[in-house]
C-alpha cells in the first residue's frame, strides 16, 4: 500500500510514484474569488489526473453559501463515483500553486480519510520540474469502494463559534487578507458586509506560502507559536477556501486540535444577528 510521507508531497515524490497502482491524482482547480478572470479551466494537467470538482460536485448545491461541505453520504457516492477506494493513495493539486487543493486535503481528512496529500507548490512547480503533462484529461477508473467516517473534531458551525467567543482557549484565526479583515477593503462578494468576527486574529494565507510553496516547518512553527496545545483553533476566512490552507499548515507542523469554520465571513457577514468587528 502506498502512504504518502506528510500532508505535502513534493513533485519529485509524485514522479517517482506517478503509475503506482493505488495512486489517484486530483486536479481541484477553482478560481479565485479575488479574481477577475473568467477563465477557471485548466488547459493542462499531470498525468493521469482526474478532475475534483469542488465548486459543483463536492459542494451542497442547495446551501445559500458557496463551498458549502456535503454530508458525509453524499461525499461518499461521490468518491466512490471517481473511483476512490479505501486503499488510495491520493495527492491533490491546483494550476494556482497551493489554493483550492488544501480545501480538498480537509475535507477528506474530515470524512476519516488521511492517505491524502497536498502537492507542494502544485501544477507551477511540476510544470517547472518538466515532468510529464498531458493536454487533456484521459484518465478513468471502476466504481471505489470509498467510506466515510465523518471527524466531527474538524468542522465547526455558526453557532458553535458563536458560543466560544468568550472561551479564552478557543482562538479564531482569519486567514483573509489583512485589508479584508480590518474592514478597509470591501469583500468580493456583492452585498456582503464587510468587517470580522470579534476577537479574532488575522494569520492571511499568503503569509504561509512562499509564492506558491509552503514555508518550512521552521518557519511555520514561528508564525503559529503562540498558539499552544491546550489552545483550540478556528480557522476562518471568506468562504472555507483560504481557511483551510491555514489547517493545512498547522497540521504540516503536527497542531491537530484545530477545526475549519466552512460558512466563514460570508456566513457570519450575512447574518445580522452576530456580533462583528470592524
Amino acid at each position: 500500500m502506498l502512504q504518502v510521507p506528510d500532508v505535502i508531497v513534493e513533485a519529485g515524490w509524485l514522479y517517482e510514484n506517478l503509475d503506482h497502482p493505488k495512486l489517484i491524482i486530483l486536479d481541484a482547480t477553482i478560481k479565485k474569488v479575488t479574481s477577475s478572470s473568467l477563465n477557471n479551466s485548466a488547459q493542462e494537467y499531470i498525468k493521469n489526473t482526474l478532475f475534483f470538482d469542488l465548486k459543483n460536485t463536492f459542494s451542497n448545491q442547495e446551501s445559500e453559501f458557496p463551498n458549502t461541505v456535503l454530508d458525509a453520504v453524499t461525499f461518499e457516492k461521490e468518491a466512490q463515483k471517481l473511483g476512490i477506494n479505501q486503499d488510495s493513495c491520493i495527492v491533490v493539486y491546483d494550476q494556482l500553486g497551493i489554493y483550492s487543493s488544501a480545501r480538498v486535503w480537509w475535507l477528506f481528512n474530515l470524512m476519516g480519510f488521511q492517505n491524502i496529500a497536498v502537492l507542494n507548490g502544485g501544477f507551477p512547480v511540476w510544470k517547472s520540474k518538466k515532468y510529464l503533462i498531458e493536454q487533456q484529461q484521459t484518465k478513468s477508473l471502476p466504481q471505489g469502494n470509498f467510506k466515510s467516517s465523518y471527524t466531527t473534531s474538524l468542522f465547526i458551525s455558526k453557532k458553535e463559534v458563536l458560543n466560544s467567543l468568550s472561551n479564552l482557549d478557543i482562538k479564531v484565526v482569519d486567514a483573509r487578507s489583512h485589508n479584508r479583515f480590518m474592514g478597509i477593503e470591501p469583500e468580493p462578494r456583492k452585498d456582503l458586509p464587510s468587517g470580522r468576527i470579534p476577537n479574532s486574529s488575522n494569520i492571511p494565507y499568503t503569509e504561509v506560502l512562499n509564492e506558491c510553496i509552503l514555508k518550512s516547518k521552521t518557519e511555520l512553527e514561528s508564525i503559529f507559536k503562540s498558539y499552544t496545545v491546550e489552545t483550540k483553533v478556528l480557522f476562518s476566512c471568506g468562504s472555507g477556501i483560504t481557511a483551510s490552507i491555514l489547517a493545512l499548515a498547522f497540521r504540516y507542523i503536527n497542531k491537530n486540535n484545530f477545526a475549519v469554520y466552512d460558512g466563514s465571513w460570508t456566513e457570519w457577514g450575512s447574518d445580522v444577528s452576530l456580533p462583528k468587528e470592524q
